[in-house]
């Protein structure tokens, strides 16, 4: 059985979005039309239905996939600040609130300053940490351009 642990060390992101596309496309065309939420679609007769070990991985690459778009995120907020994005804009485009937006990004900073151990291990010192939080700023006060 495929797991998201083993299929996040064999797929990029890209290799598991396609992978997914592509097994999600033959289950939705094999799928019976009682099963089927939209009559619109009738199944095709010559899809073959997903086998036990392909709807596992299916599932696991929809994992893999949430993952790897999660570990990006911050990296993104703080390329948005960096081009001038307020925290409201930056809240909007997660579905979330500024406050919210701005918390999970502290709190990602708090993790990367954790993983500073001084030892060779990559991970952000204390310069590192102020000049993120300085970046980061607070969400309050900020007008939306």
């Amino acid at each position: 059985m495929s797991t998201p642990d083993e299929l996040e060390r064999r797929f990029t992101l890209l290799t598991a979005v396609a992978r997914y596309d592509a097994l999600r496309a033959r289950d939705a065309l094999a799928s019976p039309a009682d099963e089927d939420d939209s009559p619109l679609t009738p199944p095709d007769p010559g899809a073959e239905p997903l086998t036990r070990g392909e709807a596992l991985e299916l599932l696991a690459l929809g994992e893999v996939i949430a993952r790897k778009a999660g570990y990006g995120r911050q990296l993104s907020v703080r390329s948005a600040r960096r081009a001038g994005a307020p925290w409201s804009q930056i809240g909007a485009a997660l579905g979330t609130s500024k406050q919210a937006a701005w918390e999970a990004h502290n709190r990602w900073i708090d993790g990367q300053a954790g993983e500073h151990r001084g030892d060779g291990h990559w991970g952000w010192d204390e310069e590192d940490v102020a000049a993120a939080r300085m970046l980061a700023g607070d969400p309050e006060g900020e007008d939306v351009e």
